[in-house]
């Protein structure tokens, strides 16, 4: 036990409660509160209505969410492939090399994420790449922006890898690729799901690039939150962003069973 007195690990989780609950829990509550909220004339919202969700039902918001989904699905994908390449390259480079790789793969998210969103505008807004005010320059965006968690964690993986199971599939006479792909990768199937979660959340939130570059037929749905909220549309985007932490919690949830089912093999 870290903190062996009993006085001692009440007082611990006395300070944790008080710094928890007020930071992290508290603002999610009343976001929530503020979804089935008419009026908010005092410190907290009061009424009790769920016109917000019926409104969010249809039309622009439900295809906000589905954008968002799909944009999310598609950069968690891409980024679980290019992290987890770039860290197998990575490992079996030189100290030099690896430090390079490391910082092209970090540099994204070691600059504001909106100065992200401008250089694809500025680099893709003339042919040959062409993707200014398309789909693709977003999922890009969002491919950018969370591969470099794809790589640390894959990166991680390797480092905790027994060189042992190779060295045996090797030594037994199984060809590299064999290896990779039947003794490598299913050892780095947890890794991997938990590295996809990640990059999934973290697409499902993103904002700042995404002002950026948005067409106004992909229209995610942080984007339309923002917009609700700017024209004071409080409960509205309230509504809003509780459904977008649902849809996300539901899917890191079915990615946490397949985590799950995946160590216990």
């Amino acid at each position: 036990m870290l903190v062996p007195s009993k006085s001692a690990r009440r007082a611990v989780h006395l300070l944790f409660l008080v710094l928890v609950v007020p930071v992290f829990a508290l603002p999610l509550l009343v976001i929530v509160a503020a979804s089935f909220a008419t009026d908010w004339s005092g410190v907290l919202p009061s009424g009790a209505t769920l016109a917000h969700y019926r409104d969010i039902a249809h039309g622009e918001a439900l295809d906000a969410l589905l954008t968002s989904l799909a944009t999310a699905l598609a950069a968690s994908l891409g980024a679980l492939t290019a992290g987890t390449w770039a860290a197998l390259a990575a490992e079996k480079c030189g100290r030099r090399t690896r430090r390079i790789i490391d910082a092209l793969f970090l540099l994204p998210v070691a600059v504001p994420s909106v100065v992200v969103g401008l250089s694809l505008l500025v680099a893709f807004s003339r042919p040959p790449l062409l993707l200014n005010g398309t789909p693709q320059i977003v999922i890009l965006a969002h491919t950018v922006l969370v591969t470099a968690f794809a790589y640390q964690s894959v990166t991680a993986a390797l480092s905790r890898l027994d060189p042992a199971y190779e060295q045996s599939a090797a030594g037994l006479g199984a060809r590299p690729a064999y290896v990779l792909w039947r003794v490598k990768l299913p050892l780095l199937l947890p890794s991997l799901t938990a590295a996809a979660g990640l990059c999934f959340a973290l697409s499902m939130g993103e904002l700042s690039a995404t002002m950026m570059i948005y067409p106004p037929d992909w229209l995610p749905l942080p984007v339309q939150i923002f917009a609700a909220t700017d024209r004071g549309s409080l409960f509205t985007g309230a509504a809003l962003a509780v459904a977008l932490m649902a849809a996300t919690l539901l899917v890191l949830l079915g990615v946490s069973r397949i985590r799950t089912k995946a160590s216990y093999r």
